[in-house]
């Protein structure tokens, strides 16, 4: 029962992570009110969450990060929503539009399915890698390769990318990975493309 109540967590918290692969087309549409937005949303999430540790439920916001936050996150400022807006806004910000998008999808999917993939059928646990699975490693790649190859339509590219992608995500480095995955891989895009130029 126990497991199951994990899973399906899971499945509710990364269904708001994968739901972040909507951002760059709505940037591409209304760049600076997205951006607006998302600066928006995460001081008023920082509000919400300050307010619930306080002892104050907010109504909505409160209930839904108490549902979604993992068993390290209890009695503590669930961070992760916070980390995946700002990886988004950074690599939003600083990068071209197309590696912008792949640091996004890198997040969205990878990150995601690969939670997703570990919960579900993970069983081979990578040593010294806070208990992230062979499987879940798997699912992130898989899941990059195909959105970099739908953007770049090149599949030495997207391996690339998909391998990148994956060997950040299997780092131990907890919600911090939402902030590092789209920056870095966006740049790596960006200059394996010739899209930004090679600083030297």
């Amino acid at each position: 029962m126990k497991v199951r109540a994990s899973v399906i967590k899971e499945i509710f918290r990364k269904s708001i992570h994968l739901c972040s692969g909507l951002v760059p087309l709505f940037l591409a549409l209304f760049y600076w009110p997205v951006i607006i937005l998302l600066i928006c949303a995460v001081v008023i999430y920082s509000i919400c969450e300050i307010l619930r540790l306080k002892g104050h439920s907010v109504p909505i916001v409160s209930i839904i990060t108490e549902t979604a936050a993992r068993k390290r996150d209890e009695d503590k400022f669930v961070l992760g929503p916070v980390t995946l807006v700002i990886g988004i806004l950074i690599a939003a910000l600083v990068l071209p539009p197309e590696p912008a998008k792949i640091g996004i999808f890198a997040l969205a999917f990878g990150d995601g399915c690969a939670s997703l993939v570990g919960k579900l059928i993970g069983r081979v646990k990578i040593p010294h890698m806070g208990g992230k699975t062979l499987e879940g490693c798997l699912g992130c790649f898989t899941a990059v390769f195909i959105a970099t190859l739908a953007v770049s339509h090149n599949p030495l590219v997207s391996l690339y990318i998909a391998l990148v992608t994956m060997c950040i995500e299997v780092l131990p480095l907890f919600d911090f990975d939402n902030i590092l995955i789209p920056i870095c891989v966006g740049t790596f895009y960006g200059l394996i493309t010739g899209i930004i130029p090679f600083p030297f």
